[in-house]
């Protein structure tokens, strides 16, 4: 037997990696649409720097999976995380309630109050700004929680379910009192020490993923997915213009992507799809003259008179991704929604907007301190989580079983996960596969 994986990311090379092993195939056949595996996983090169599409970096509770990842990218730094939230001119060790006291004065008052007598503390959220107003209460919410969220996901955070934030912890209020005394209480524990590739960037996990993979296992890339029909046992996948048979299918491409090639889907199937939304991103590569972060990784801003949303300081990575000393290079992270505001932006306009930020936030002086260095924009970037997606995904995932095809990876399935969980659905869905 043989099957057929469209999409060689992270989700689709993870798959054929676990399937291999197995007896039940003779060939795993990966399609790819670029002309290098990878996904979100590559990585860039310019001016001399390589980076990444958006700060990945490896850590995870999921040790077995871990292992993997940082077994595939060979040599890494290990790295202790430091990360700040800019907030009027103060830097606030993230999380932002972990922190308080470095708050100004009106903004500490309001947090710790309005934490303290919460009026909805007592109630069962049914979105996420519910969640964030009962777990941490009006003034963390509004002063970061809610204007951060609308910022990164364009969406009013009332009108997304609590999928991604139910697994918060509520601070108690002895930890939050030692927050607002001074006293930094460190947060998210397994994200804390992280390791991140010596050379090459996150690609060097795609690269090092692609020699594990025995020879049933064929890659072709410049495979662009134009047409799916059939059945479980005979399957056809037109892609790159030549047409492919497998017994069995998966597909890890975006889901708004197979759609379009998938000429057996019901008018249903594709309302369903169609009411998925997703966040694309521009990525901006900075280089300044002077280094104002410090040694920190990254930075996030809920500031909406600042374009982007986060900025990650490369150099923090090790010495292949630093330059000269004194400078620092940022990836800039500016989400948007295609045919909206920001993504009609010309690049000039970008370039300017992101140098007005930075200065803004005291990290250059002047603005000819700053050279953008690089532009990118990626379409699939952040799975948006609203109020439909629990129902329009249990649907798909339904409807395409009944077929006999599976769904698999970030966009394949549809679901915001990071690269460890990404590897652990992959050897779930391998078991499956095999039984």
């Amino acid at each position: 037997m043989n099957i057929a994986i469209l999409g060689g990311g992270l989700a689709g090379l993870s798959l054929a990696y676990f399937l291999q092993g197995s007896d039940k195939y003779d060939r795993i056949t990966i399609l790819e649409k670029e002309d290098s595996p990878g996904g979100l996983c590559r990585s860039l090169t310019a001016g001399g720097y390589t980076y990444d599409i958006g700060p990945h970096i490896l850590f995870a509770k999921d040790k077995e999976m871990l292992a993997l990842l940082i077994e595939w990218a060979g040599q890494t730094n290990k790295l202790r995380r430091s990360n700040k939230i800019l907030h009027k001119g103060c830097r606030v060790n993230y999380p932002f309630e972990n922190d308080l006291s470095n708050l100004p004065p009106e903004d500490l008052d309001y947090a710790v109050k309005t934490f303290l007598h919460n009026p909805y503390a007592d109630y069962e959220p049914q979105n996420m700004l519910q969640f964030f107003l009962k777990t941490f209460g009006e003034g963390i919410t509004n002063l970061y929680l809610r204007p951060y969220n609308e910022k990164i996901w364009k969406h009013d955070p009332c009108f997304m379910d609590t999928q991604m934030v139910d697994r918060i912890p509520k601070p108690t209020v002895e930890e939050l009192l030692r927050s607002a005394k001074g006293e930094t209480v460190e947060g998210y524990l397994h994200q804390l020490y992280f390791d991140y590739p010596s050379h090459g960037g996150t690609e060097s996990v795609i690269r090092g993923l692609v020699k594990k993979l025995s020879g049933k296992c064929k890659l072709v890339t410049n495979a662009e997915v134009e047409q799916v029909s059939g059945k479980p046992g005979s399957f056809k996948i037109l892609a790159g213009g030549k047409s492919y048979e497998a017994d069995d299918l998966v597909s890890s491409m975006p889901i708004h992507e197979f759609i379009k090639a998938d000429q057996d889907a019901s008018e249903s199937v594709r309302a369903h799809v169609a009411q998925l939304k997703y966040n694309s991103i521009i990525i901006m590569l900075v280089q300044t003259k002077k280094d104002f972060a410090g040694a920190n990784l990254g930075f996030t801003i809920a500031d909406k008179s600042i374009l982007f949303h986060r900025l990650t300081k490369i150099d923090f990575y090790g010495e292949a991704y630093h330059q000269q000393d004194g400078s620092a290079c940022y990836l800039v992270e500016v989400t948007y929604r295609q045919g909206d505001w920001i993504d009609q932006l010309s690049k000039a306009e970008l370039e300017s907007r992101v140098k007005q930020g930075l200065q803004k936030l005291g990290l250059i002086v002047e603005l000819p301190e700053a050279e953008c260095l690089a532009v990118t924009k990626h379409q699939y970037a952040y799975v948006l989580y609203d109020l439909n997606h629990k129902e329009n995904m249990t649907f798909l995932r339904e409807s395409y079983a009944g077929r006999g095809i599976w769904l698999n990876g970030r966009f394949g399935n549809f679901e915001y996960w990071n690269m460890d969980r990404i590897l652990r659905e992959s050897k779930n869905l391998a078991e499956r596969i095999c039984q």
